[in-house]
């Protein structure tokens, strides 16, 4: 066997053992998702921008993607096709580039993101009499979270008039007078900053292998492309 040979099938090897290994952090990024989904299950009326509804959707579209691209670079791998380790290069590139970005824009406009997003719960906020699903989520969310309000219990009164729904306070009491203090996007964010702190360090381990895969499948292709020339 020829030098070139050989280095090829270490190489050949060891991209598809990263990849592996990327296509598994995928399934436990979407696994995670799945999780999140379940658990969230009874605020699923909430708009999209409830922090740990948000959260899992993402996860579930980023364990999707990694999936599809971890096996795209096994099957490149094993194949030794071009166009395979092409398409996969590009579409890992191209998810690299985005979670960069999408990292950056959520650190730089963090607090505008947070506005927003109240912003919107505030507005879902108006139909939580006329809207069956929408006033069960509200209910279970501030039952749950022992919290009342997007930022403030005060949302509430342009809504009922002045007054709390029944779910601002224990459970069994009829007509809310107080309320519990605490606002609830505040406390489902940081219940979602204390849950899932392994998940992002498994995310800079998969950002790691992202980038060794990247590497890997390039020095891969010119070694095929070399073969290739050689054999001519």
């Amino acid at each position: 066997m020829s030098a070139s040979r050989t280095c090829l099938c270490c190489v050949k090897y060891l991209m598809f053992v990263f990849n592996l290994i990327f296509w598994l952090g995928g399934c436990g990024l979407f696994g995670v998702g799945v999780w999140l989904s379940f658990t969230q299950a009874e605020f699923s009326s909430l708009p999209l921008s409830f922090p740990s509804l948000s959260a899992a959707n993402l996860l579930l579209v980023a364990g999707g993607i990694t999936m599809v691209t971890g096996f795209l670079g096994c099957l490149g791998a094993l194949k030794e096709q071009r166009c395979l380790l092409f398409m996969f290069f590009t579409i890992l590139l191209l998810l690299v580039l985005t979670e960069v970005t999408l990292v950056l824009v959520i650190h730089i406009f963090h607090d505008k993101l947070d506005s927003k997003a109240q912003d919107e719960l505030k507005e879902g906020m108006k139909i939580y009499e006329s809207e069956p699903g929408l006033k069960k989520s509200w209910d279970n969310v501030q039952k749950m979270f022992k919290c009342c309000g997007v930022s403030n219990k005060t949302d509430w009164f342009d809504v009922l008039n002045g007054t709390l729904p029944s779910s601002c306070c224990s459970v069994g009491t009829q007509r809310c007078e107080d309320g519990w203090s605490e606002p609830c996007y505040q406390k489902a964010r940081q219940w979602l900053l204390d849950n899932i702190p392994s998940v992002l360090v498994f995310g800079v381990c998969i950002g790691v292998v992202q980038i060794l895969a990247l590497v890997f499948s390039m020095v891969m292709y010119c070694q095929i492309l070399c073969t290739e020339k050689h054999l001519d």
